[in-house]
């Protein structure tokens, strides 16, 4: 790398930022090389983390659990943001473009944009936000600052952009009820950075911990029976959303939630409990229409239909 810059270079770091609530925000410098050339003085060169291109269209093919992951790391963004040793940071342009995914999590790759400057007023009308949609006035504070506006303003992006499309659709019915007040309070800004972090992280941990399911009623339609060290190799069917796009490969708590699911499925006629496990530690099930070829495999649990 010096042969072509002429210049030096030097390793990076990685850098992590820990919320109040444990969580984190990583921001990964892989290096840099000042060039020293007389062509071009004073030039340095940044080699950073690369991610993937945010696809709207494809994350809303993905899992409710992924979807959830990508709102949950950007509330966990502004949230820093918010509250970051500069003073409260707002992303001027927000769109989609400016992000990429790393790990299955939302990061910001431009920061040309970002501005820690919170607009003076000498009266509430001067605290004017206009969108496409939606218009606020925000209060001006007693020091003649618009309250909150740089972080009100990357929330309701975020809401605009993000939170309606990837929230609420094809969640759990029972978190429903939470995600819809979520996403109705930061549409019409009720609620801080703060509150909505909090929330989000509410619904993590009910979805992490099965709490979500105590509430639903679990009896079984059909009775199962349980082949150890089992694999289905075929005998697949498609549905949605799914983690594997020939087949029905979801995540489920425990086996009570997987028989739920595969009751609610006509054409199930058996499950297999992988040992492979989502970002939440939950675990992946594939769904079959038929236990005609049953193949051993060590690490896998398969659960017949024997009665409809």
């Amino acid at each position: 790398m010096s042969d072509v810059f002429h210049g030096i270079c030097r390793e990076g770091y990685n850098e992590e930022k820990r919320l109040g609530d444990g969580a984190r925000w990583e921001e990964q410098l892989y290096g840099y090389c000042y060039q020293d050339s007389n062509d071009i003085p004073d030039t340095l060169t940044a080699i950073t983390e690369l991610g993937s291109p945010l696809e709207m269209i494809q994350l809303l093919q993905t899992s409710w659990e992924d979807r959830f992951r990508i709102c949950l790391s950007l509330v966990r963004l502004l949230h820093y943001l918010a509250h970051s040793p500069l003073g409260s940071v707002t992303l001027l342009d927000f769109r989609p473009r400016q992000f990429v995914i790393v790990d299955g999590e939302l990061k910001v790759t431009d920061l040309d944009d970002a501005s820690i400057e919170e607009s003076s007023c000498t009266s509430n009308s001067d605290c004017f936000m206009e969108f496409p949609a939606r218009n606020f006035t925000l209060p001006c504070s007693v020091e003649g600052r618009c309250q909150n506006m740089n972080e009100k303003r990357n929330l309701y992006n975020a809401y605009r952009f993000f939170f309606t499309y990837l929230l609420p659709h094809s969640a759990p019915p029972s978190l429903r009820p939470l995600l819809d007040k979520i996403v109705n309070a930061t549409g019409e800004l009720h609620w801080g950075i703060d509150e909505t972090a909090a929330q989000l992280e509410r619904v993590l941990n009910l979805y992490k911990s099965g709490e979500y399911l105590q509430n639903t009623t679990r009896i079984s339609k059909s009775e199962y029976r349980r082949v150890p060290e089992a694999f289905i190799p075929d005998e697949n069917y498609r549905c949605w959303p799914s983690y594997h796009h020939k087949g029905c490969l979801l995540s489920v708590f425990d086996v009570n939630e997987a028989i739920e699911i595969c009751d609610s499925y006509s054409q199930c006629k058996a499950f297999v409990l992988t040992n492979q496990t989502t970002w939440t530690g939950r675990q992946l099930v594939f769904f079959k229409a038929a236990s005609n070829h049953i193949m051993p495999d060590p690490d896998k649990i398969t659960y017949v239909k024997v009665t409809d």
